[in-house]
Protein backbone atom coordinates (compact mmCIF):
# COMPACT_ATOMS: atom_id res chain seq x y z
CA UNK A 1 0.00 0.00 0.00
CA UNK A 2 1.13 3.21 -1.05
CA UNK A 3 1.65 6.25 1.60
CA UNK A 4 -0.15 9.44 1.89
CA UNK A 5 0.64 11.96 -0.51
CA UNK A 6 1.90 14.54 1.68
CA UNK A 7 -0.25 18.04 1.85
CA UNK A 8 0.16 21.26 3.64
CA UNK A 9 -2.10 22.93 6.15
CA UNK A 10 -4.02 24.93 3.33
CA UNK A 11 -5.09 21.88 1.33
CA UNK A 12 -5.83 20.07 4.76
CA UNK A 13 -8.87 23.37 5.42
CA UNK A 14 -9.56 23.32 1.81
CA UNK A 15 -10.14 19.22 2.28
CA UNK A 16 -12.29 19.92 4.85
CA UNK A 17 -14.69 21.95 3.18
CA UNK A 18 -14.91 20.33 0.05
CA UNK A 19 -16.09 17.27 2.13
CA UNK A 20 -18.49 19.05 4.60
CA UNK A 21 -20.31 20.31 1.10
CA UNK A 22 -20.07 17.48 -0.27
CA UNK A 23 -22.15 15.92 2.60
CA UNK A 24 -24.13 18.78 3.13
CA UNK A 25 -26.06 20.67 0.98
CA UNK A 26 -26.70 23.02 3.71
CA UNK A 27 -23.13 24.21 4.23
CA UNK A 28 -21.72 27.11 1.94
CA UNK A 29 -18.58 29.66 2.21
CA UNK A 30 -18.67 32.74 2.56
CA UNK A 31 -16.39 36.01 2.66
CA UNK A 32 -13.90 38.58 0.93
CA UNK A 33 -12.51 36.63 -1.84
CA UNK A 34 -13.54 33.38 -1.25
CA UNK A 35 -14.82 32.79 -4.72
CA UNK A 36 -12.81 33.84 -8.06
CA UNK A 37 -9.57 35.16 -6.00
CA UNK A 38 -9.40 31.67 -4.04
CA UNK A 39 -9.04 33.16 -0.54
CA UNK A 40 -6.54 35.54 0.76
CA UNK A 41 -4.63 32.37 1.21
CA UNK A 42 -5.81 30.20 -1.28
CA UNK A 43 -7.50 27.81 0.88
CA UNK A 44 -10.58 28.51 -1.41
CA UNK A 45 -8.93 27.99 -4.14
CA UNK A 46 -10.36 25.40 -7.23
CA UNK A 47 -14.09 25.51 -5.11
CA UNK A 48 -16.07 28.32 -6.93
CA UNK A 49 -15.31 26.04 -10.17
CA UNK A 50 -16.30 22.93 -8.21
CA UNK A 51 -19.59 24.31 -6.07
CA UNK A 52 -20.79 26.91 -8.04
CA UNK A 53 -21.25 30.98 -6.79
CA UNK A 54 -24.46 29.96 -4.95
CA UNK A 55 -22.54 28.14 -2.43
CA UNK A 56 -19.03 29.71 -2.96
CA UNK A 57 -19.66 33.32 -2.26
CA UNK A 58 -18.10 36.19 -2.85
CA UNK A 59 -18.99 39.43 -0.03
CA UNK A 60 -19.19 42.72 -0.27
CA UNK A 61 -16.13 43.85 1.84
CA UNK A 62 -17.83 44.71 5.21
CA UNK A 63 -17.01 41.61 8.15
CA UNK A 64 -20.73 43.74 9.60
CA UNK A 65 -22.39 42.86 6.60
CA UNK A 66 -21.67 39.43 5.99
CA UNK A 67 -21.19 37.99 9.20
CA UNK A 68 -24.61 39.34 10.29
CA UNK A 69 -25.32 37.61 7.13
CA UNK A 70 -23.82 33.99 8.11
CA UNK A 71 -25.50 34.32 11.31
CA UNK A 72 -29.07 34.73 9.78
CA UNK A 73 -28.32 32.11 7.35
CA UNK A 74 -27.19 29.68 10.24
CA UNK A 75 -30.82 31.09 12.40
CA UNK A 76 -32.43 30.03 9.28
CA UNK A 77 -31.32 26.28 9.01
CA UNK A 78 -27.92 26.58 7.15
CA UNK A 79 -24.74 25.57 7.92
CA UNK A 80 -22.23 28.53 6.83
CA UNK A 81 -18.64 28.54 6.63
CA UNK A 82 -17.86 32.31 7.23
CA UNK A 83 -14.39 33.42 6.06
CA UNK A 84 -13.10 36.50 8.08
CA UNK A 85 -9.69 37.64 6.06
CA UNK A 86 -7.62 38.54 8.96
CA UNK A 87 -8.50 38.55 12.92
CA UNK A 88 -7.76 42.62 13.35
CA UNK A 89 -10.59 42.45 10.36
CA UNK A 90 -12.70 40.62 12.97
CA UNK A 91 -13.28 43.89 15.20
CA UNK A 92 -15.71 45.26 12.65
CA UNK A 93 -18.13 42.56 12.87
CA UNK A 94 -17.78 42.15 17.10
CA UNK A 95 -21.51 43.23 18.00
CA UNK A 96 -22.23 40.33 15.47
CA UNK A 97 -20.27 38.03 17.27
CA UNK A 98 -20.47 39.10 20.89
CA UNK A 99 -24.18 40.52 20.96
CA UNK A 100 -25.69 38.28 18.90
CA UNK A 101 -24.48 34.53 17.74
CA UNK A 102 -23.12 34.39 21.36
CA UNK A 103 -26.44 35.16 23.04
CA UNK A 104 -29.32 34.09 20.60
CA UNK A 105 -29.72 30.43 22.64
CA UNK A 106 -29.46 32.44 26.16
CA UNK A 107 -31.57 35.11 25.30
CA UNK A 108 -34.49 33.32 23.68
CA UNK A 109 -34.32 30.41 26.05
CA UNK A 110 -33.16 27.86 24.02
CA UNK A 111 -35.52 27.99 21.11
CA UNK A 112 -32.93 29.39 18.77
CA UNK A 113 -29.45 28.60 18.18
CA UNK A 114 -26.61 30.11 15.74
CA UNK A 115 -24.68 27.08 14.17
CA UNK A 116 -22.42 29.28 12.49
CA UNK A 117 -18.56 28.26 11.96
CA UNK A 118 -16.57 31.64 11.52
CA UNK A 119 -12.75 30.91 10.40
CA UNK A 120 -10.40 33.43 10.80
CA UNK A 121 -6.48 33.93 10.18
CA UNK A 122 -4.40 34.89 12.87
CA UNK A 123 -0.75 35.64 14.48
CA UNK A 124 2.43 36.99 12.80
CA UNK A 125 5.47 36.24 11.48
CA UNK A 126 4.68 36.78 7.31
CA UNK A 127 5.22 40.97 7.92
CA UNK A 128 1.82 42.15 7.50
CA UNK A 129 2.27 44.96 9.27
CA UNK A 130 0.42 46.02 12.90
CA UNK A 131 -3.09 45.70 10.94
CA UNK A 132 -2.91 42.16 9.46
CA UNK A 133 -0.68 40.79 12.29
CA UNK A 134 -2.22 40.00 16.13
CA UNK A 135 -3.34 37.32 17.62
CA UNK A 136 -6.50 38.26 18.85
CA UNK A 137 -8.19 34.97 19.70
CA UNK A 138 -7.69 35.48 23.55
CA UNK A 139 -10.26 38.41 23.15
CA UNK A 140 -13.20 36.18 21.60
CA UNK A 141 -12.53 33.14 24.48
CA UNK A 142 -13.29 35.72 27.35
CA UNK A 143 -16.96 35.45 25.44
CA UNK A 144 -19.33 32.68 26.87
CA UNK A 145 -21.56 31.30 23.89
CA UNK A 146 -19.06 30.45 21.52
CA UNK A 147 -16.55 28.06 21.08
CA UNK A 148 -12.67 28.82 20.06
CA UNK A 149 -10.30 26.61 18.51
CA UNK A 150 -6.65 26.64 17.39
CA UNK A 151 -5.72 23.68 14.99
CA UNK A 152 -2.09 23.23 15.11
CA UNK A 153 -1.52 20.14 13.00
CA UNK A 154 -2.97 18.70 9.29
CA UNK A 155 -5.13 16.44 11.04
CA UNK A 156 -7.02 19.08 13.44
CA UNK A 157 -7.27 21.76 10.53
CA UNK A 158 -9.17 19.31 8.63
CA UNK A 159 -11.56 17.61 11.69
CA UNK A 160 -12.19 20.37 13.58
CA UNK A 161 -14.62 21.99 10.68
CA UNK A 162 -16.47 18.93 10.45
CA UNK A 163 -16.90 19.17 14.46
CA UNK A 164 -17.50 22.34 14.53
CA UNK A 165 -19.77 22.13 11.66
CA UNK A 166 -21.50 20.18 14.05
CA UNK A 167 -22.33 21.73 16.45
CA UNK A 168 -25.36 23.57 17.31
CA UNK A 169 -23.93 26.99 18.70
CA UNK A 170 -21.26 29.43 16.98
CA UNK A 171 -17.63 27.78 16.62
CA UNK A 172 -14.72 31.06 15.54
CA UNK A 173 -11.54 28.48 14.51
CA UNK A 174 -8.63 30.65 14.43
CA UNK A 175 -5.66 29.26 11.47
CA UNK A 176 -2.28 30.64 12.21
CA UNK A 177 -0.64 32.60 9.13
CA UNK A 178 2.55 30.59 9.53
CA UNK A 179 0.63 27.55 9.43
CA UNK A 180 -0.54 27.57 6.06
CA UNK A 181 2.05 26.07 4.08
CA UNK A 182 3.33 23.74 6.54
CA UNK A 183 3.17 20.29 4.98
CA UNK A 184 2.70 16.53 6.12
CA UNK A 185 0.70 13.35 5.76
CA UNK A 186 -2.48 13.81 6.36
CA UNK A 187 -4.49 9.94 6.79
CA UNK A 188 -7.26 9.59 4.86
CA UNK A 189 -9.82 7.70 7.81
CA UNK A 190 -9.08 10.74 10.18
CA UNK A 191 -12.17 11.47 11.66
CA UNK A 192 -13.72 14.67 13.10
CA UNK A 193 -11.23 16.00 16.10
CA UNK A 194 -13.10 16.48 19.27
CA UNK A 195 -13.34 19.99 20.44
CA UNK A 196 -13.45 19.92 24.02
CA UNK A 197 -9.84 18.06 24.71
CA UNK A 198 -6.34 19.42 24.80
CA UNK A 199 -3.62 16.76 23.03
CA UNK A 200 -0.32 16.18 24.94
CA UNK A 201 2.06 16.25 22.03
CA UNK A 202 5.37 15.44 23.61
CA UNK A 203 5.54 13.53 26.79
CA UNK A 204 7.71 14.91 29.14
CA UNK A 205 8.86 14.77 33.37
CA UNK A 206 10.82 17.97 34.17
CA UNK A 207 8.24 21.18 33.10
CA UNK A 208 4.92 21.20 31.32
CA UNK A 209 4.66 23.65 28.23
CA UNK A 210 1.47 24.96 27.67
CA UNK A 211 0.86 26.12 24.27
CA UNK A 212 -1.39 26.37 21.10
CA UNK A 213 -1.93 27.02 17.27
CA UNK A 214 1.39 28.78 15.64
CA UNK A 215 3.31 28.12 18.56
CA UNK A 216 3.13 24.68 18.98
CA UNK A 217 5.82 24.06 16.47
CA UNK A 218 8.44 26.74 17.72
CA UNK A 219 7.58 24.85 21.26
CA UNK A 220 7.97 21.89 20.12
CA UNK A 221 11.59 22.84 18.43
CA UNK A 222 12.15 24.16 22.12
CA UNK A 223 11.29 21.07 23.72
CA UNK A 224 13.84 19.33 21.49
CA UNK A 225 16.58 21.52 22.40
CA UNK A 226 16.07 21.39 26.03
CA UNK A 227 16.26 17.71 25.84
CA UNK A 228 19.84 17.61 24.48
CA UNK A 229 20.74 19.43 28.12
CA UNK A 230 18.85 17.30 29.62
CA UNK A 231 15.55 18.78 30.15
CA UNK A 232 12.15 16.83 29.03
CA UNK A 233 9.89 19.31 28.65
CA UNK A 234 5.85 17.75 28.36
CA UNK A 235 4.27 19.96 25.52
CA UNK A 236 0.57 20.33 25.77
CA UNK A 237 -0.97 21.83 22.91
CA UNK A 238 -4.67 23.27 24.56
CA UNK A 239 -6.21 23.06 21.07
CA UNK A 240 -9.34 24.69 22.31
CA UNK A 241 -9.37 27.93 23.66
CA UNK A 242 -12.65 28.10 24.97
CA UNK A 243 -13.84 25.63 26.86
CA UNK A 244 -10.10 25.27 28.40
CA UNK A 245 -9.54 21.45 29.23
CA UNK A 246 -8.42 21.92 32.40
CA UNK A 247 -7.93 18.19 33.35
CA UNK A 248 -5.31 17.80 30.63
CA UNK A 249 -3.44 21.04 31.43
CA UNK A 250 -3.49 19.96 35.43
CA UNK A 251 -2.90 16.73 34.62
CA UNK A 252 0.39 17.20 33.38
CA UNK A 253 1.28 19.85 35.83
CA UNK A 254 0.96 18.08 38.87
CA UNK A 255 3.57 15.53 36.57
CA UNK A 256 6.58 18.18 36.09
CA UNK A 257 5.54 20.82 38.86
CA UNK A 258 6.18 23.02 36.87
CA UNK A 259 4.45 25.40 33.68
CA UNK A 260 5.91 27.68 31.10
CA UNK A 261 2.59 29.26 29.16
CA UNK A 262 3.62 30.08 25.50
CA UNK A 263 0.84 32.61 24.04
CA UNK A 264 1.17 34.69 20.91
CA UNK A 265 -1.18 36.99 21.86
CA UNK A 266 0.00 39.87 24.43
CA UNK A 267 0.75 39.54 28.29
CA UNK A 268 -1.55 41.70 29.76
CA UNK A 269 -4.71 40.21 29.99
CA UNK A 270 -3.72 37.19 28.40
CA UNK A 271 -5.09 33.53 28.05
CA UNK A 272 -1.33 33.31 29.30
CA UNK A 273 -2.69 35.02 32.18
CA UNK A 274 -5.92 32.92 32.62
CA UNK A 275 -4.03 29.58 32.33
CA UNK A 276 -1.92 30.60 35.17
CA UNK A 277 -4.41 31.37 37.50
CA UNK A 278 -6.36 28.12 37.21
CA UNK A 279 -2.58 25.79 37.88
CA UNK A 280 -2.46 28.62 41.39
CA UNK A 281 -6.10 27.37 42.03
CA UNK A 282 -5.95 24.08 41.21
CA UNK A 283 -2.29 23.11 41.46
CA UNK A 284 -0.52 25.76 43.92
CA UNK A 285 0.82 22.68 46.28
CA UNK A 286 1.97 20.79 43.32
CA UNK A 287 4.27 23.66 42.36
CA UNK A 288 7.87 23.70 42.62
CA UNK A 289 8.79 26.94 40.52
CA UNK A 290 6.69 30.25 39.72
CA UNK A 291 4.78 29.84 36.42
CA UNK A 292 6.78 31.02 33.04
CA UNK A 293 4.98 33.34 30.38
CA UNK A 294 6.10 33.31 27.35
CA UNK A 295 4.16 36.01 25.18
CA UNK A 296 4.24 38.77 22.57
CA UNK A 297 5.88 42.20 22.87
CA UNK A 298 3.45 44.69 24.11
CA UNK A 299 3.53 46.64 21.18
CA UNK A 300 1.74 47.05 17.37
CA UNK A 301 3.71 43.90 15.25
CA UNK A 302 6.15 45.84 13.68
CA UNK A 303 6.90 44.95 10.09
CA UNK A 304 10.52 44.83 9.52
CA UNK A 305 11.40 41.26 9.92
CA UNK A 306 13.87 41.38 12.39
CA UNK A 307 11.79 43.42 14.90
CA UNK A 308 8.49 41.00 13.75
CA UNK A 309 10.67 38.39 15.23
CA UNK A 310 11.95 39.84 18.31
CA UNK A 311 8.29 40.87 19.16
CA UNK A 312 6.53 37.32 18.86
CA UNK A 313 7.83 34.27 21.36
CA UNK A 314 10.50 32.17 19.65
CA UNK A 315 12.09 28.77 20.29
CA UNK A 316 14.75 30.53 22.34
CA UNK A 317 12.78 32.06 24.88
CA UNK A 318 11.07 29.08 25.29
CA UNK A 319 14.68 27.85 25.95
CA UNK A 320 15.20 30.25 28.72
CA UNK A 321 11.92 30.19 30.47
CA UNK A 322 11.96 26.64 30.56
CA UNK A 323 15.66 26.39 32.18
CA UNK A 324 14.60 29.34 34.81
CA UNK A 325 11.38 27.31 35.85
CA UNK A 326 13.64 23.62 36.09
CA UNK A 327 16.92 25.71 37.50
CA UNK A 328 19.36 24.72 35.00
Amino acid sequence: MSSPAPTTYREAVREAIRTAMQRDPRVFLMGEDVGRYGGCYAVSKGLLDEFGPERIRDTPLSEAGFVGAGIGAAMGGMRPIVEVMTVNFSLLCLDQILNTAATIRHMSGGQFSVPVVIRMATGAGRQLAAQHSHSLENWYAHIPGIRVVAPATLEDARGMLWTALADPDPVLIFENVMLYNMTGTLAADAKAVDLDRAATRRAGRDVSLITYGGSLWKTMSAAEELAKAGIEAEVIDLRSLRPLDDATIMASVRRTRRAVIVDEGWRSGSLAAEISARIVEQCFWSLDAPIGRVCTAEVPIPYPKHLEDAALPQPASIVAAARAAVGR
